[in-house]
């Protein structure tokens, strides 16, 4: 996935009011960017460091810039705009980088499902396979050499791994997707020490039949793409 246009750069001064970020410029100039991102992003701020922002030409945005990528004091990268990583699942699987989900003969987005008002991150479909439901999650939090999910308690993400469970329930295949955004993870695990009612539910959703990947993402500041699976420790 190629930015067009470009990324600029900047140096991170602060984030605030949760989805706004300004950043100093390299003439010095200070500005004001949209910041993608919902979780706490703890682990992923790191002020005085580079940033890397996309602009929109849309004339009715408020702040025509996006935060898209962060480096970390360790030189690391990490991938800021959570709604990417869907779009970098997309383009995987439809490449085949990602053996478990190859064979499928359609692939849609967003698509309604389950018992609880929810919309799935992937749909695969086939006339020879089971559909295949496919929550995608950003991994962005690094603590001690192991990358974890989630970095908040997660009423939401709680709710997307009963939807899973009943898919299975119902014959389907369903996975959860960690699309990993950090440099540094190589390891997923999930965020006992966070949200242990998360934790709890995808240990009964593993049991039940629901699929755990993780896969890492090449990041630049011209382009990024998942290359290769992560180890996951359940």
């Amino acid at each position: 996935m190629q930015f067009e246009p470009k990324l600029e750069t900047g140096v991170l001064l602060k984030r605030y009011k949760r989805f706004l970020a300004d950043v100093a410029l390299p003439d010095g100039q200070v500005i004001t960017i949209h910041c993608p991102n919902t979780g706490s992003m703890k682990n992923c701020l790191f002020p005085g460091e580079p940033v890397w922002f996309s602009t929109s030409d849309n004339p009715k945005r408020k702040y025509p810039h996006t935060w898209e990528l962060m480096q970390t004091d360790q030189q690391h990268l990490i991938g800021i705009n959570t709604g990417r990583a869907n779009a970098l699942a997309e383009e995987a699987i439809k490449q085949n980088v990602m053996t478990e989900l190859q064979g499928y003969d359609t692939l849609k987005r967003e698509v309604k499902y389950g018992s609880e008002n929810s919309r799935i991150d992937i749909l695969l479909t086939s006339q020879t396979l089971p559909e295949c439901y496919i929550e995608v999650k950003s991994c962005t939090l690094l603590e001690d050499q192991v990358g974890y999910f989630p970095d908040a308690v997660t009423t939401r993400g709680q709710k997307h791994l009963r939807e899973l469970i009943h898919m299975v329930t119902l014959g389907h295949r369903a996975v959860l997707l960690f699309v990993v955004q950090h440099s540094g993870i190589s390891t997923v695990k999930p965020a006992r020490h966070i949200d242990p009612q998360y934790a709890d539910l995808l240990e009964q959703a593993v049991a039940k039949g629901v699929e755990v990947l993780a896969y890492k993402t090449e990041l630049s500041p011209l382009g990024s793409q998942i290359i290769g699976p992560c180890n996951v420790v359940l």
